[in-house]
């Protein structure tokens, strides 16, 4: 077996491997003996069918599957061997390749077309300025989410008389034309209705400064406008709630309303822990300001990577092999049309090259990514889920089991090192250039992404 590379241009070039009879041929006479061994015919006892009728039979397809298989490892080896950087994969030369004759030749001559990157120097220092995104916490911000943490510690408290934002407890029963309790009817107790999602303003004014012990006649059908609401909230079948109609009476027994927590010590350290010290409505405040700072660095970091992106594919130019490449794309995805593919090409392009900038920024720091990272990031994106609902305080052994569960995945894994990968980069990146640091609201920050 023979290869042979002739360079059409820098980025180009042409493989030919020269497959001989001694490169195959024991392997195709073993996989042959093979089948005559477990070969079943009639008219022959098992394993003596005759070893033409076998090569005849399987012959041509060991040989092509063997050779196939020798194509395949010799490409692989060769550019391990040459370090050649490829791009996309090696194609058969649509020109150069000859029509093989499998029944008759007994050397075979393949030959693909290659794609290389190009050699490309990424210079990070301070002669290169790109902005970085601070986004501030502004006092409405903080104030909402210090709302939110109060909501979610809140708890119901019972009261008098109803407003429109309570609910109430209380007992269905339905009614007769009459007004009558109906024979065989509906009965419900236990019963927690929302006054301010009911549908109808008058149903709704009904209730108003009713008290415990009072009772309110209403058709809940028209309160709610939605037959399966209705049905859920009675207990009661689907079908069952489409026939049913007319007055109930719902006999109150308890008035509810939510209460947001106070911002006392104790919520503080339900929130961020006993051992966080906060003690005053002014530390708490300072401390959810600096909570979301440090999760806004992470969009801040997003927006830095695209600009760094920008940036640096125009400063840093370079050709690539954009016909082999349209070909290439074209091959490992059929149903594209050559329409849709010019239409991407740009973008894949863009991707490309920041993708081939990233590699060298990482060759040129030597930067590795340990399983150590990996678990670390995995454990970070843990604690952020937990925050978004209110839970800042989570226990590392806790962080750790989810990290674990997610790590489980492969799907949830690829994108935790994807990820970290991507970090380290963009942290290198921060390192090494100059910073036009910009503090912004994150409602202008939110613009910026929109453009």
């Amino acid at each position: 077996m023979n290869i042979t590379r002739v360079n059409i241009d820098e980025l180009n070039a042409v493989l030919t491997i020269l497959v001989e009879k001694s490169d195959y041929e024991a392997t195709v006479n073993d996989v042959l003996k093979n089948y005559r061994k477990k070969a079943n015919m009639p008219g022959f006892r098992p394993g003596m069918v005759p070893a033409g009728l076998i090569k005849k039979m399987y012959g041509k397809s060991a040989l092509a599957e063997e050779v196939n298989k020798i194509i395949s490892k010799s490409l692989t080896d060769y550019i391990y061997a040459e370090k050649l950087n490829v791009l996309g994969e090696p194609l058969p030369n649509e020109e150069k390749q000859m029509k093989i004759d499998w029944d008759n030749q007994s050397d075979f001559s393949f030959v693909f077309d290659i794609a290389t990157a190009p050699k490309i120097e990424v210079v990070l220092d301070n002669n290169t300025t790109l902005p970085y995104y601070s986004i501030v916490a502004n006092e409405e911000l903080v104030n909402k989410q210090v709302e939110a943490y109060a909501g979610r510690l809140g708890e119901n408290k019972v009261v008098d008389s109803i407003e429109e934002k309570d609910t109430v407890r209380g007992t269905f029963v339905q009614l007769d034309e009459a007004g009558n309790e109906l024979v065989g009817g509906i009965l419900a107790d236990k019963v927690v209705i929302a006054i301010d999602v009911m549908k109808d303003e008058e149903i709704k004014a009904s209730f108003i400064g009713k008290k415990a012990g009072d009772v309110v006649v209403f058709d809940p059908l028209k309160a709610y406008d939605n037959k399966h609401e209705v049905g859920h909230m009675l207990n009661i079948s689907h079908e069952e709630a489409e026939n049913i109609s007319g007055n109930f009476s719902f006999t109150i027994e308890e008035v509810l309303r939510f209460e947001k927590a106070e911002l006392t010590p104790e919520l503080f350290g339900k929130i961020y822990g006993e051992e966080s010290g906060i003690t005053t409505e002014e530390e708490f405040k300072a401390k959810v300001k600096t909570e979301i700072e440090e999760n806004f660095v992470y969009s801040s970091d997003y927006k830095f990577g695209i600009d760094a992106r920008d940036v640096l594919v125009k400063n840093i130019p370079f050709d690539l092999p954009e016909a082999f490449l349209k070909r290439w794309i074209k091959v490992t995805n059929v149903k594209m049309t050559d329409e849709q593919i010019e239409a991407d090409f740009d973008h894949f392009m863009l991707d490309l090259k920041w993708q081939l900038i990233k590699d060298k920024i990482v060759k040129d720091n030597e930067l590795k990514v340990t399983e150590e990272d990996v678990h670390a990031l995995a454990k970070e994106m843990a604690a952020m889920q937990f925050r978004q609902y209110g839970l800042g305080n989570v226990a590392d052994e806790h962080l750790e089991n989810y990290a674990n569960q997610m790590m489980k995945s492969e799907e949830e894994r690829r994108k935790v090192v994807s990820k970290a990968q991507e970090d380290v980069i963009i942290a290198t990146i921060k390192t090494k250039v100059a910073l036009d640091i910009k503090e912004v609201s994150n409602e202008e920050f939110n613009k910026m992404l929109e453009n």
